[in-house]
Parts: C-alpha cells; structure tokens; sequence
C-alpha cells in the first residue's frame, strides 16, 4: 500500500497518546470511586457494575481516529479487478486507387469519417490500432484505449502505392497477436513494403478481436486474400469490410496514366462471409457502430493501483458510529 500524502500520517502519534490520556483519566475515576465508596461508582441498568466493556466505546472512537488519519493520507492499493474487452484492427487501404474522387472529396476522406466515426463510438474498454497496407503492410498504431491518439493517426493517412487486402489483413492478426503478448505470425525481409508470409507457430484463439477493414477492393498484389482471411478464421478473428468507393467507379491519374478504378464488392463480401464478418458500404457508415455488436468481449482480470480512500473514511466513520451507539446503550451517554 501507497499513499498520496504520506506527510500526513505522522498524526497517528496522536492515536497511542490519547489512548494512554484516556486510561489514566479512567485511573483517576477509579481511585476517586474507592475513596467515596460505592457511591462513586457507576452501575448499568441491571445495577451491576461496569467493567472491560466500559472501555469498548471508548476504543472503537480511537481506532476510527485512527482509520480516519489513514484516509487522509489517500491510501493506494493494488486492486485486481475484472475488464471486459476488446480489440478492433481498422487497416486502411492507401493504394493510390483511394484518392478516386466517386466518394466526396475522396475515397480516402470518406474512409477515415467512416472510421472516425465508428471510433468515437467506441467503450473505453475496446483497445483501437490502425494497419496502414498498400502492396506492403504496416502497423502504424499499435492498439489502445486511448482513442484520441487513434482518431489522430487516421487523420494523417494519405494514398500511395498498389493494393495487396492480403497484407492488410496479415498484418491486422500479427499486431493482434503481439497485443496478446503472443509469437508473430508473420515474417518479413525487414521491409515495410515486403510481403508478409504467415509463420507455422502455434497461435491463440482471439474471439474478442476483429478487423475492419476499409478498401475499395481493387486487389492487385499477392498474396492471395482469400487464404489470408482463411487465416484470420482459423485463430477466431472477424474481418469486417468496408467497401469504399462506387460499383461505376472512377477514373484516376496515376503516373500519367489514366486507369479506371472501382469498388470490387463481390471480394469484399467474400472476406467477410469467410471469416464470421459482415460487409458494409460506406455510404452507410453509421452502421459501422454495429460491428461492435458482435464482438466477443473476453474477460480478463488485471492488477491496477486505485485510491481507496473512500473505503477507509466509510471503516473510520462506521467506528464512530458503533461505538456512539455502544456508549448510549450502555450508560446513556457519548463519549
């Protein structure tokens, strides 16, 4: 046990020397009783005469003194105590096909409301991170409850490269993973842009995980996504998708080249069918809050140092309280 303002316990002197001020006055009493007889002495109400429970009122106001200077000092304590929680993986598309302008003012826009949205809807029990995959993969927030730091690192995304869903959703499960304190299931050359491949360690189960991911679908790299929403099944994680742009598409310069750029649903919907997830548009980006509906929140118990003072001014107040009533029971008086 920790406290605040420790300074303050130095008043428990005060405890022992009351203590000792109160039995020598009940010394006197005595002394002074035996020199005017029976007279001098107190009787209760069956007219016997008080003994050691004379002094349990008395005791039980000193201890709550006592617990009261405690509290004062604002004690802290290692509470262990049970958490409901959850962990969501938006991975971003940031192909350069997200800087179509179909969704106003861009794919890329319209994927971080969407995602910003569904962020601040969001308990404080559910950990966020933010996969950034374009032909590569890469964590750029690591999951947190601090959703803020979130909102933030969405902000700052912008389009790049080609499109690999596979590497987004590959690199979603290994920073599951790794928020597990489990081994990587992924390995790579060093690279952000290289390709992931999945590793053959034994993995956990993750039901109270899952991945949203936000693309147009376009997928023009390997690995296969198929087998890595395959993946994301067998250790127990939901892909969400969110499909972003229009089925009419549009076009986009890249390079100097003019390409023609559209929402592939039918890839998407196949993602999240695979894997236990559902398809969204994101033209309908409220219902993104429903993703959380589903989530299999595990419960886990953690250790956390929490101030208890309330619970030692409620022991300290409650000895007042017996002992007052003790004391009028007994001889009609307080203390």
């Amino acid at each position: 046990m920790s406290f605040i303002w420790s300074d303050l316990l130095v008043f428990l002197v005060l405890v022992p020397l009351l203590f000792v001020i109160y039995f020598r006055v009940a010394k006197r009493r005595r002394e002074a009783a035996n020199r005017f007889g029976s007279l001098g002495l107190l009787r209760d109400t069956k007219g016997s005469r008080p003994g050691v429970s004379r002094h349990i009122p008395v005791i039980l106001l000193l201890c709550g003194i006592a617990v009261l200077i405690v509290s004062a000092a604002r004690p802290q304590a290692n509470v262990t105590l049970p958490h409901l929680e959850g962990t969501v993986i938006l991975a971003f598309d940031v192909s350069g096909s997200m800087s179509a302008k179909d969704m106003k003012p861009t794919r890329m826009e319209a994927a971080k409301t969407a995602a910003s949205q569904f962020v601040n809807k969001q308990p404080a029990g559910v950990s966020i991170g933010v996969v950034a995959f374009s032909d590569g993969g890469l964590t750029v927030q690591a999951p947190t409850n601090n959703h803020t730091d979130t909102l933030a690192t969405i902000g700052r995304l912008v389009p790049r490269r080609g499109t690999s869903l596979a590497n987004g959703i590959l690199v979603g499960l290994n920073t599951i993973a790794l928020d597990a304190g489990d081994p990587p299931i992924l390995k790579t050359s060093g690279s952000s842009t290289a390709t992931p491949e999945p590793v053959t360690s034994p993995q956990g189960w993750y039901p109270s995980a899952v991945i949203v991911l936000l693309s147009d679908g376009e997928n023009n790299q390997n690995p296969d996504p198929m087998q890595a929403a395959d993946l994301a099944a067998d250790l127990g994680v939901r892909v969400y998708t969110v499909g972003i742009g229009s089925i009419a598409g549009s076009d986009i310069n890249i390079e100097g080249f003019t390409v023609h750029s559209q929402l592939n649903e039918p890839l998407m919907r196949s993602i999240a069918d695979d894997t236990g997830g559902k398809y969204y548009s994101a033209a309908n980006e409220k219902e993104l809050v429903k993703i959380y509906s589903d989530l299999k929140p595990k419960l886990t118990v953690k250790t956390q140092e929490m101030e208890i003072t309330s619970l030692f001014a409620g022991v300290g107040m409650l000895a007042f309280l017996i002992g007052g009533i003790l004391s009028l029971l007994w001889f009609g008086r307080v203390p």
